[in-house]
């Protein structure tokens, strides 16, 4: 608990600050699982599997983005890059 002046509202405010705390880096931490399994899917040239994961990335940004736990312009560059990474490997395997 912070030591802060206050009594009961403050408390409440602790209370609820630690309750978004571990809310939001439960998600964090799933988004940033997708993130690595995405990109090691691509780096192994698996473009089904690479697709799927994308997906999953975004959609899961997405929602984060609705919750108020990142930013949107976070998450837009966070699909670009992804994006680029899925583009590079499908030209990759056109060759």
């Amino acid at each position: 608990m912070a030591n802060i002046k206050g009594g009961r509202a403050a408390r409440k405010r602790d209370r609820q600050n630690e309750k978004a705390r571990k809310r939001n880096s439960v998600c964090k931490a799933k988004l940033h699982d997708a993130h690595k399994k995405l990109f090691k899917a691509a780096d192994a040239s698996d473009r089904a599997t690479a697709e799927k994961k994308f997906k999953e990335f975004v959609s899961g940004l997405d929602k984060a983005v609705k919750k108020g736990i990142i930013a949107k312009n976070t998450a837009d560059r966070k699909k670009s890059r992804a994006q680029l990474k899925l583009n590079k490997m499908a030209k990759a395997e056109a060759k």
